[in-house]
């Protein structure tokens, strides 16, 4: 049952992943070469497979190195790859970011910087500011992704505790010319906050940053930095910004565009709820499950954005996969009410779902029935954040590997028109 659901439901991640390659969205935003040389810098889960379609577009020489995630490198000619721990950052994290700071030293007006960058890109460009140390922004981000805070959170406090992030990287390269060629990832789109703007001017400040990193269990070596002068990020009104482009060639929103008409195609009604929904992972669900049951037969919901997971237990699983445990669970709220018709999948287009090695995850109206049989509660697994059991139990992860690009959730919810025989039960 829902052989056919499944397929429409992977066939339009499929098409939001294609829509964000850089083999399809690079080539057209490539600058002209410069009369000096050509250095390429960057970094995200991505950043590997941009760089190799540069180097096959480009006309002239050029040189440079992007950082990875371990296991999203491929082979560049020219570019060195390199590969560091994501989401929490490491030794290789830290030096290449010091690379990179040396590859842009001493440029020239007449020289390019092309800047690569991808969801990712934050925890895998680790260069600590001042006395802080990699030790320092390990337990940062350790506490802010446990913490479950947004995006806009976490990489404004990133920016003012590094010594590339938040435009510092433009500063190191002035004067020569820089071209920021990015994916996004990032809710909103926001330049500043895709891999915590190293090229791009930075309008938060470190009172800011200040400001939030009080909701966090963090050390007063991190607190008393952030009152210091050095803590503070270049502004748009600096010099180091004058000769600087950024060109957003993926979106969520063409991703999530390219999905729609595979749904279309397939004689669905789309019904979009965003492509920048914020959130805990179990709260959108709630009111995913909400619409969905009131949805038009032959609907498809399609969303996009980043959820969040605060960890209040020990198991396994990253946003997607617990919202999708959470949908199937909410669908099921009452003993009178079911969702027979619904069929839904929740992957992350990097294909990595937090820290796991699947995507994302897949239900349908058996889900609850096969996870009763196995004696698998719902309930007892959003707990303890283990949806990834939960579903590697039922063979409903997606798995697909490291799909080179990364724009951000993909969610998808069919309201089918003709009822099968399956429904949920209270297991």
């Amino acid at each position: 049952m829902g052989i056919l659901e499944r397929q429409i439901l992977m066939r339009m991640f499929d098409a939001a992943v294609a829509a964000a390659q850089p083999a399809v969205c690079l080539p057209p935003h490539l600058p002209p070469a410069p009369i000096g040389r050509t250095i390429v810098v960057g970094a995200g889960k991505g950043s590997a497979e941009m760089a190799r379609v540069l180097e096959q577009h480009w006309c002239g020489d050029l040189e440079g190195l992007v950082v990875t995630r371990y296991g999203f490198s491929v082979a560049c000619d020219r570019i060195r790859v390199v590969e560091a721990a994501h989401p929490v950052p490491d030794a290789a994290s830290e030096a290449a970011a010091w690379e990179i700071l040396r590859l842009v030293e001493g440029l020239t007006p007449d020289d390019l910087v092309i800047v690569l960058l991808c969801g990712g890109g934050s925890a895998l460009l680790s260069a600590p500011a001042g006395a802080l140390t990699l030790d320092d922004k390990i337990a940062v981000n350790q506490a802010l992704l446990a913490s479950g805070a947004p995006i806009s959170v976490m990489n404004t406090i990133r920016k003012h505790l590094s010594a590339i992030k938040g435009g510092r990287l433009a500063a190191a390269a002035y004067p020569a010319q820089i071209v920021t060629l990015a994916i996004s990832d990032i809710p909103g789109d926001d330049p500043a906050l895709i891999a915590s703007g190293p090229s791009v001017p930075d309008p938060t400040t470190a009172e800011d940053a200040l400001r939030l990193i009080a909701d966090f269990s963090v050390s007063d070596k991190v607190r008393d930095h952030l009152t210091h002068p050095i803590a503070e990020t270049p502004k748009a009104a600096d010099a180091c910004f004058q000769n600087c482009k950024t060109r957003l060639i993926a979106t969520p929103h063409q991703s999530l565009e390219a999905a729609a008409e595979i749904a279309k195609q397939a004689g669905y009604v789309v019904e979009y709820l965003g492509d920048d929904v914020e959130g805990e992972a179990v709260d959108v669900a709630r009111i995913h499950a909400d619409l969905a049951r009131k949805a038009k037969p032959g609907t498809v919901l399609l969303s996009g954005g980043e959820l969040t997971v605060t960890l209040r237990g020990s198991g396994r699983g990253g946003p997607n996969s617990e919202y999708m445990l959470a949908l199937a669970h909410h669908l099921n709220a009452a003993p009178n009410i079911y969702a027979p018709n619904i069929y839904a999948m929740a992957c992350d287009t990097d294909g990595i779902d937090g820290s796991e090695h699947n995507a994302g995850a897949y239900i349908d109206p058996t889900t609850l029935d096969r996870a009763a049989q196995r004696h698998l509660q719902a309930d007892e697994y959003l707990k303890n954040n283990d949806a990834f059991s939960y579903f590697d139990a039922l063979g409903d992860l997606v798995i697909t590997g490291a799909t080179q690009t990364n724009v951000n959730d993909f969610r998808a919810i069919l309201i089918v028109k003709n009822i099968g025989k399956g429904k949920y039960k209270n297991p």
